[in-house]
C-alpha cells in the first residue's frame, strides 16, 4: 500500500480512566517516551476534569517527562475506534467504569492518584511505567 509521500499511519493506544487527570495522563507520557516506531498514545476519560492533577504533573517532572501541556479529553466512540488497543487504568468507580465502553482492551487495575500525597503518586507512577514498558515489549514482538 502506498501513502503518496505520507508516512505510514500510526497505531494508537488509548489509555482511559474516569477523569483523565492522573493515571491515563501518566501512561500517555510514558508511552510517548517508550513507544515503538509507528505507535502513538492517546488518553481520555468518561468524565474528564478541567485540568491534569498537579501532583501527577510534579511526579512526572521528577522523571524528566513534562505532561503539563496535555489536556483531559472526553472518551468518544471515535477515539475508541481509532485505537489499536484500549487500556483501562482501573475501575475504581464502577458506575463510570471506562472498560464497559472499550472493545479490544486491557484493565491494568491501577489505583487512582486523586487526593493522594506525592509519595503515593510516585508509587502509582512507577507501577504505570512498568506496565507501559511491558506493553511496549509486547507491541515490539508482534
Amino acid at each position: 500500500m502506498k501513502f503518496f509521500g505520507k508516512s505510514k499511519p500510526e497505531k494508537n493506544v488509548l489509555f482511559v480512566c474516569v477523569e483523565n487527570a492522573g493515571r491515563s495522563q501518566i501512561a500517555e507520557g510514558f508511552f510517548r517516551k517508550y513507544a515503538p516506531k509507528g505507535w502513538a498514545p492517546v488518553s481520555a476519560g468518561t468524565r474528564p476534569t478541567p485540568e491534569i492533577n498537579p501532583v501527577a504533573v510534579q511526579a512526572m517532572k521528577e522523571v524528566g517527562i513534562d505532561i503539563s501541556k496535555q489536556r483531559p479529553k472526553e472518551l468518544s466512540e471515535e477515539l475508541i475506534r481509532a485505537s489499536f488497543l484500549n487500556v483501562s487504568m482501573g475501575c475504581m468507580d464502577k458506575t463510570e467504569c471506562p472498560a464497559i465502553f472499550l472493545g479490544n482492551f486491557q484493565d491494568w487495575g491501577i489505583e487512582d492518584p486523586k487526593g493522594k500525597p506525592i509519595e503515593q503518586v510516585r508509587e502509582i507512577r512507577d507501577k504505570i511505567e512498568i506496565k507501559v514498558k511491558e506493553l511496549v515489549t509486547t507491541l515490539e514482538s508482534n
